[in-house]
């Protein structure tokens, strides 16, 4: 590995450039982002019979929800209560939560769980009720899943289905999106590439639904899509981001050199799965008194302590001790995947540790979606409504995708009627784009990659938190290039997220949740505050 640029200094960019004169597309509504958020918003919008298109950088069910496995919370089991839901979120977000959006999350959820279930969502069942596990940190069984581990790739199939039942939903896979278009302090598209073609589509209103910025992390179970694209977009334009420091990591990924960071689903420890170091002991009930049910955060940082106190590179999830048959029936993903990497689950622990999971900051919105830029509207992983405080609930992020989805798209169309028809724009002014990449782009990205995860993961201090600042305005350069390639645009926001992060890292001077710095190890008397940052 090369080493990092100096310290202040630029990276050499490539000298050709291209002039470009944007294609113009027009619609009534822009969706960026095809998980639930995006989804479901779009939805909503298509129910005014207006043109909407969903831009998808990948396949269109490519995204961090197809891939959430343990499922989605809600109140709906006879034992539950709204309020007990109110409560444990409000718990698990470590007193940062804010609570109307916590109230409106949860009051609303079971209607729209009703919904998906109209639309054909299929939620495991025992016998004709539906089925409800239990997950870290709740204090009721209200967790609902979908063929055992799958839950996430089932709803995106249910609402993919619903959406492509209006005609006027277009799908405009495999198109990356460069920047918002803002004129006057109002947003009136996208600037898009696909293939070689540069795209300037108008719309009405845009809403924000691109997921989080995982990738920016060595280590972490998004998809290779998760490269936080709009919040560096909307950042550029001039919105509000907030919260940017609180990023969870989960506990459990599969650590086997060579394959994939598999998330392992926190449903597993609900079920009864235990933690063991790499002497085959038991230690989370040394840092939290519900052990392996412990809040995230904590569980993270207990695996990071044991592993440095073993001089391991991961500890062991053990369910050798549950019945096999039920095992298999109830994680059949998790353990077809474990098998291909020749583990046998109902035989032998699994080799975990933790990975990045999810952005529990984001583009501050308010309870409807709604950015500080007009016509501008942000859902699901990329938005900050505060639902999730300094740490999200587990399996409450499908759960927020779809409430805050359909109250952005209902927004959305609300500001679109009173703004009216897309009028015909000029043909926009030529781009001054880079098509190439700088020689070492990818050197960049993996070490932007390692930065991130040594000296801004899971636990923090002041000078980890300036040494990666230096070494991020060290690519500074490659932040502010418009690039017009996929690659390109990826690094580009990667280096935009993370120096968010790092900044909002920096001025909370204290550990709350999912934000442990070694050097402030309490709350102190000023954590009570939301970190805001606006270009």
């Amino acid at each position: 590995m090369a080493a990092l640029p100096p310290e202040g200094g630029s990276v050499p960019l490539p000298v050709s450039k291209n002039l470009i004169t944007p294609k113009v597309r027009r619609a009534d509504y822009v969706v960026i982002g095809s998980g639930v958020a995006g989804l479901r918003a779009a939805i909503e919008l298509a129910a005014t019979g207006g043109r909407v298109m969903v831009v998808t950088k990948d396949r269109p069910s490519e995204s961090s929800s197809e891939y959430a496995q343990g499922g989605v919370a809600v109140a709906l089991n006879y034992e539950d209560e709204v309020s007990i839901h109110y409560r444990d979120t409000l718990r698990a977000g470590d007193g940062l939560c804010r609570s109307e959006a916590v109230k409106v999350l949860v009051e609303e959820g079971p209607v729209r769980i009703t919904e998906l279930i109209e639309w054909g969502t299929q939620f495991d069942k025992e016998g004709t009720s539906l089925a409800f596990t239990r997950e870290a940190a709740h204090s009721r069984r209200r967790i609902l899943r979908a063929h055992g581990d799958s839950t996430g790739k089932e709803i995106v199939r249910a609402l993919l289905k619903k959406a492509r039942s209006f005609r006027n939903v277009i799908h405009y896979p495999h198109s990356c999106t460069i920047d918002l278009i803002v004129e006057d302090g109002v947003c009136r598209g996208v600037l898009l590439v696909r293939g070689d073609e540069l795209i300037a589509c108008y719309g009405r209103a845009v809403v924000l639904a691109t997921g989080g910025a995982g990738q920016i992390f060595s280590r972490t179970t998004n998809p290779s899509v998760a490269t936080g694209d709009g919040v560096a977009m909307a950042w550029r334009a001039g919105a509000v981001v907030e919260d940017m420091e609180f990023v969870q990591f989960h506990p459990t990924s599969l650590y086997v050199p060579g394959a994939p960071q598999f998330l392992l689903s926190e449903a597993m420890r609900g079920e009864g799965a235990v933690l063991r170091n790499c002497n085959g002991e038991r230690f989370m009930h040394r840092h939290h008194a519900d052990a392996e049910l412990a809040p995230r955060d904590v569980v993270s940082r207990a695996i990071l302590s044991e592993m440095v106190r073993t001089k391991s590179r991961f500890v062991s999830l053990d369910l050798t001790h549950l019945d096999p048959v039920y095992v298999k029936n109830r994680f059949p993903n998790i353990y077809a995947t474990c098998l291909a990497f020749d583990i046998d689950i109902t035989e032998e622990p699994i080799p975990v540790s933790p990975a990045a999971h999810y952005l529990m900051g984001g583009v501050k919105t308010d309870l409807d979606g709604a950015t500080n830029i007009k016509g501008l509207y942000a859902a699901g992983e990329v938005a900050c409504t505060g639902v999730h405080g300094a740490n999200r609930l587990a399996s409450n992020s499908l759960l927020e995708g779809i409430v805050f989805g359909a109250r952005a798209g209902k927004a959305a169309a609300i500001y679109g009627e009173k703004a009216g028809p897309v009028e015909k724009r000029p043909r926009p002014n030529r781009y001054d784009g880079v098509s190439g990449l700088p020689a070492d782009a990818e050197k960049i990205r993996s070490s932007l990659r390692r930065v991130m995860w040594q000296e801004v993961g899971i636990i923090r201090c002041g000078k980890s938190l300036r040494s990666a600042e230096q070494k991020l305005l060290s690519w500074r350069k490659i932040a502010d290039t418009l690039f017009v390639s996929r690659r390109g645009i990826e690094l580009r926001n990667m280096l935009t997220c993370a120096e968010l992060i790092c900044a909002s890292a920096l001025q909370r001077e204290n550990s709350v949740g999912a934000h442990y710095r070694s050097d402030h190890k309490e709350k102190g008397s000023a954590w009570r505050r939301h970190v805001r940052l606006r270009r």
